[in-house]
Parts: C-alpha cells; structure tokens; sequence
C-alpha cells in the first residue's frame, strides 16, 4: 500500500539551528547587565531552535562535603544560576566531566535535583552508570533532540557505576577512559625495567598476582608497565611502555566505556531526529591546542554511531573544527563563562595546597594561586576568548556553521572579568583567526563574513 504524500508536522522540514557554547563555568547573575553586546549574544542563544553548553559548575548550597581531590578548583555555583542560563536561553547542559565528583557522590545527586527543580534538561551524570550514560531528549518545534555527554579526564573514584540486581550503582559522570601507550627504544625500556626493579614495584607486582588471579598488569617481552607511582595500585595507575624502533606516544580509548556510550547513541538515533553529544576532555596531542590521539577515536565512533555533532570542551581554550561524514566535530570550544575565581567558598584542602593557614579566605586564596593576577589563566587571553556556534541544518543536511567571537573580559578586574559578551575589532580576529588556523590541519575552512567565522561545508 503507497504512503500518503503530504507534509504534517513542522519537524518534517528537517531545517535545525542549534546554538553550542562551550564551558559555563558560572558563579553569578548575569541578567541585570544591559550592555548592547551581551544583549546581542543573549538574543542569539535565545533565537535558535534550541541551545546547549557544558555545566562545568556543579549547582549546590554546600550541603554535601568536598571530596579529598578537586579538578583545580571546588567548582560550585549557586542553583539559582541554573535560572540565569535558562534565561539566556540555554535549555540542555552537559554534566560529565572531571569537576562532577568535587563533592562526592552525595553532591552528584544535589546537582541533578537542583537541575530538575530549575526545568533543566541534562545528561552525563546520574545515580548509576546506565543513567549516567542515558540520553536526556528535549521536544522542539524543528523535532525531538538527543543529549549524550560522557568525559574523558577526571578522578577515578568520580565514575558512575553499574547496578547489578543485587547492589545499587554509585553516583558519579559518564567516563569513557583511556590507556596511554609509551612507544620506546630497547635501551629506555631495559631501563624502565631497572628503576622498576630497584624501587621495589616489581616485588608489589608479584605480591599482587600471588594474591588475586586478575587485575594485574600482565608484562610482555615488548609490553611492560610500570606501576606503584599512584597512592592506590591498580591497572588504571599503570603505565604502559611498549618496545619499537622510535619514541611515539599513543592513546587508546578503553572500549568496553566507549561502546556503552556507542550503544546508547545508537538508541537514541532510533528515538530521535537530531543527536548531540558532548564530550569533556583535558588530554591533548603532539601540542595544547591539538586533541588526542583517543578522542579522536572517540569522536569519530559516535558519528559512526548516529551523532549529528559532537560538542567537545575541556581544555578551557577553543581548538579546531572537523567535518567528518558531513557532521562538525567542534574539538573544543573554550569557556562561555569564566568565573572559577569569584566562587563564594573554598575547601580547606585547597587552601592549605596554597601554603595558607587556617584563617585565610577565598579571596586570599585566588589572590595566592594566581599570583596577585600575574600568572595562570589570568594572564593568557586565549582563555578568555570563544565563540558561539550556530549550526544550520536544511533538509537534513549541514547548511552553514556561525562562529560568533565572544570576549569574556582578559585584563580586567576579577569582580567584572569572567561574563561573554560579542567580540569586536582586535579581540574578535585573534579568534577567527585562530578558528581559521587550527581548523585547516582537519581540511576545514573557516571564512569571514561581516566579522563572523563561516563554514560551508
């Protein structure tokens, strides 16, 4: 029996303009500020069909406690927050990342009920592993949308864990892990091998075999890993050399994380009209503004899977774009916003890392790691600029890519700095320039028209 020939619903068009910030790492109110460039780019977040940004912020009143180890900085921010992002638009917030357990697992479980009370759609942490994993959809106008997000950089004690029918999972974000491969000549692996020895792991990695019958790193006469640098032993602290003819790095993603992510994708592909996924990752490649070897794999699986664009963040600076198989891979937008240093309290581990006593306060604290604002993050205006990605789809297929500069206020005072507004002059070509710059090695060009990156795909 034919089909009935005729149009329905809107969706059917398949014409989408999603609007893709990078971090939000957020600590204060933004909706009274009134200047014509914020307003500008709040009015192009709230005119796409629908817009999305990484949480790097966990949303909390400091009801559960720090866990023993941070990203770098506590991140909190207060919930209320939440209804500023929504106000600029924002309706999807990616969660997973290296910052997701700073609180433990208890804070995990805040942050997702502060998510749900504000109405705000998220993905990539949950009270277990699958929900961590699960996609989180959202209804527009132009069709339903998937949000996968997974990270590859954080603690390991700040993965979600699977239930089984006999034992509740463990709060925490959607990990995908890695293995880096150290590829060496025979004279630095036989040497490896001696500190090994002489240090005394090799006599912890038999104790280690004799007792349990896997977990154990197994050595090769080409492979060998050198374990015991880490407080807690065991084969994600290992560290892999493996024998060749030269000195390479290489990194691999572990495949039993990525393929329940792939699989979760693929799902979703079946549910929905438009796929996102969003990754956080901190490793890098032959240089900091390369991405790695895994998440190249990584990024490339999920387009294989069903993803329409991938999201990537992590780095706190923008890196270049990639078109593969007709969908954007954006390896790193930087932060939208950057306010770690006006977050209202901080853990006493922290403070006592910066050599301060008991006494000291937050301010102290930023004043110290910072230098009094003359190293760090504060004194590299590559932190400090982004874009905002507009991406267009017609029919269903990439149309057009927008790449708006955003200026988050390098060189100004910590009370103003940290807050995205439109780029202009100077500020606004670095950026496009360097879109154009780190773009070109994925076979990626990056146009300018009336002071906005454009790629035509």
């Amino acid at each position: 029996m034919a089909k009935y020939e005729r149009t329905l619903y809107e969706s059917e068009s398949g014409d989408l303009t999603l609007a893709l910030a990078g971090e939000c790492l957020i600590s204060r109110a933004v909706s009274v500020y009134r200047e014509p460039n914020f307003l500008k780019l709040v009015d192009l977040v709230r005119s796409a069909d629908l817009s999305i940004t990484h949480a790097e912020m966990l949303f909390h009143d400091y009801e559960d406690s720090p866990s023993h180890l941070s990203g770098g900085t506590y991140m909190r921010s207060d919930p209320r927050n939440i209804g500023e992002l929504l106000w600029m638009g924002f309706k999807m917030l990616s969660t997973a990342s290296n910052h997701s357990f700073d609180f433990g697992e208890n804070a995990v479980l805040t942050n997702i009920a502060n998510l749900e009370k504000y109405g705000m759609a998220h993905a990539g942490s949950g009270r277990h592993l699958a929900e961590a994993r699960s996609p989180r959809y959202l209804e527009t106008p132009q069709g339903r949308v998937a949000l996968l997000s997974a990270t590859t950089s954080g603690p390991p004690a700040g993965r979600a864990g699977e239930q089984r029918r006999d034992v509740r999972g463990r709060p925490g974000a959607n990990y995908i892990r890695h293995t880096t491969d150290y590829v060496v000549d025979r004279s630095t692996f036989d040497a490896v091998k001696q500190v090994s020895e002489a240090l005394g792991f090799e006599a912890q990695k038999l104790e280690k075999s004799a007792m349990f019958s896997s977990g154990t790193p197994v050595d090769t006469d080409t492979e060998f890993y050198l374990t015991g640098l880490f407080p807690t032993y065991d084969s994600i602290d290992a560290v892999k050399f493996t024998l060749g003819e030269a000195v390479e790095r290489h990194s691999t993603p572990n495949w039993d994380d990525l393929e329940g992510t792939l699989q979760r994708i693929r799902d979703a592909r079946r549910m929905v009209q438009w796929v996102v996924v969003s990754l956080h990752s901190h490793e890098s490649g032959e240089t900091h503004d390369d991405p790695s070897e895994h998440l190249r794999t990584i990024t490339h699986a999920c387009i294989e899977a069903g993803a329409d664009v991938i999201l990537g963040h992590g780095p706190h600076q923008d890196r270049g774009i990639e078109i593969y198989q007709g969908k954007p891979i954006f390896y790193a937008l930087g932060d939208f916003f950057l306010q770690n240093d006006t977050v209202l309290l901080m853990p006493h581990d922290n403070i006592v890392k910066q050599g301060l006593s008991w006494e000291a306060t937050p301010a102290d604290f930023y004043d110290k790691r910072s230098s009094n604002d003359t190293k760090g993050q504060t004194v590299q205006s590559i932190r400090w600029q982004t874009a905002l990605a507009c991406v267009d789809w017609k029919k269903g297929e990439l149309n057009e890519i927008r790449l708006h500069p955003v200026d988050l206020g390098f060189e100004k005072e910590r009370s103003e700095r940290g807050r995205p507004v439109l780029a202009e002059g100077l500020v606004a070509h670095e950026i496009l320039d360097r879109f154009q710059r780190l773009s070109a090695s994925f076979g990626t060009k990056v146009g300018v028209r009336d002071g906005i990156g454009v790629i035509q795909p």
